[in-house]
């Protein structure tokens, strides 16, 4: 590059760059193409349903009267919904505490050929009003108040 002008060997410099930050890039999406978990609500999942050995999540609602707990203590089945459409699922390990029938729930898994869920990990949502043990007994006129005076 001794041959080149200043000028010249800035625009080499910057093209080796850009076709150094394109390579690293490319290199990242083919490396991280298969770690995405792609989100399916129950209806989404009977329409087009991934390929067996894909992980995915799977979000909806616990149908109430759907959570059976197995002999051995750790399997749970129960049904997620959407509303329009259920989706039998299994899980093995110890279920979060949040998680109870007619909660939501993300459940990351596979789907089974049988067309059952079977997650491998569970993540129960808790409702927007979650109020504080402390306040559960205030009215909204305390609870300000208590606020106001933390400030």
């Amino acid at each position: 590059m001794s041959g080149l002008k200043t000028k010249h060997q800035r625009l080499v410099l910057i093209a080796l760059a850009m076709v150094a930050l394109i390579g690293a890039g490319l290199l990242a999406t083919w490396a991280l193409r298969n770690q995405a978990s792609y989100f399916y609500v129950p209806s989404e999942l009977r329409a087009n349903p991934p390929a067996l050995d894909r992980a995915v999540r799977l979000g909806g609602m616990v149908e109430r009267g759907s959570i059976h707990t197995a002999a051995d203590g750790v399997t749970t089945e129960f049904v997620v919904s959407d509303g329009k459409v259920s989706v039998p699922v299994r899980f093995k390990g110890i279920a979060p505490s949040l998680f109870v029938e007619g909660s939501g729930v993300v459940a990351e898994g596979k789907l089974g050929a049988d067309g059952t869920f079977i997650a491998d990990n569970l993540l129960a949502k808790h409702d927007e009003k979650y109020v504080p043990r402390e306040m559960k007994d205030m009215n909204a006129a305390q609870a300000k108040q208590v606020v106001s005076e933390t400030k």
